[in-house]
């Protein structure tokens, strides 16, 4: 299988989804790696840890340092009732996701730097690195892609699940909506502010991550009111 240039992350997450569905990949084994499935899907390998991220944030695989990312629940929303689950319609209205940002993630940031070590400063600046070269070659749907990973690497780095999985599901869920703001507002803020972000991550400044975040998305909430 090949993915196609178009909604790229959505697409690895429904080949993982289906591999774990058919029981093509068995609860307690290890998946194909990243650079496995990149070589497989021709897909970026931004695209393929986002994706394997989110099924991270669901509970349904987990990533061991040194040993790989294993098959530990294929209890893909399998749950019939999904009243209490974040869906698609629930992040229609971007302002209010973003709202619901700005209450987690800078209080995520705070814990994620207390926690964190040089990996997480690399992964950080990856993602960065990625962002600055998506804004020089004009490619605004991985700029987007690298983004989010940003965010979600934060988020996976506070060790909370409930931080990761409701954060990471919202990431997933409004990939289109930040394409089109970000075609909107550019790339340069975004730089700015992750930057600024990775900064104190590095400096070991906790309050100093949380206040950046903050500002992040304040800047973000401020645009998409005067848009509206």
């Amino acid at each position: 299988m090949k993915i196609q240039n178009v909604n790229v992350t959505a697409q690895i997450v429904a080949y993982i989804r289906e591999r774990i569905e058919t029981g093509e990949w068995a609860v307690g084994r290890k998946i194909p790696s990243e650079t496995q499935l990149v070589d497989a899907l021709g897909a970026s390998r931004a695209s393929v840890r986002s994706a394997i991220q989110y099924f991270i944030g669901l509970g349904v695989l987990q990533s061991y340092q040194g040993k790989g990312t294993f098959l530990v629940d294929n209890r893909v929303d399998s749950d019939p009732d999904a009243s209490g689950k974040i869906t698609a319609e629930d992040c229609r209205d971007i302002y209010k996701v973003l709202e619901f940002r700005r209450m987690l993630e800078p209080a995520v940031c705070r814990i994620a730097v207390q926690r964190s070590g040089p990996d997480v400063y690399e992964a950080l600046e990856l993602c960065l690195e990625a962002m600055r070269h998506c804004h020089l070659s004009n490619n605004s749907a991985q700029f987007v892609q690298a983004d989010l990973q940003f965010h979600e690497t934060i988020c996976h780095a506070s060790e909370n699940p409930l931080a990761i999985k409701s954060l990471c599901r919202v990431f997933q869920e409004t990939l289109r909506n930040h394409e089109q703001m970000n075609a909107l507002f550019g790339d340069e803020s975004g730089i700015r502010c992750h930057t600024a972000i990775l900064e104190a991550f590095r400096a070991g400044d906790a309050d100093g991550a949380s206040e950046r975040m903050a500002e992040h998305l304040d800047e973000a909430l401020a645009r998409v009111r005067d848009m509206l």
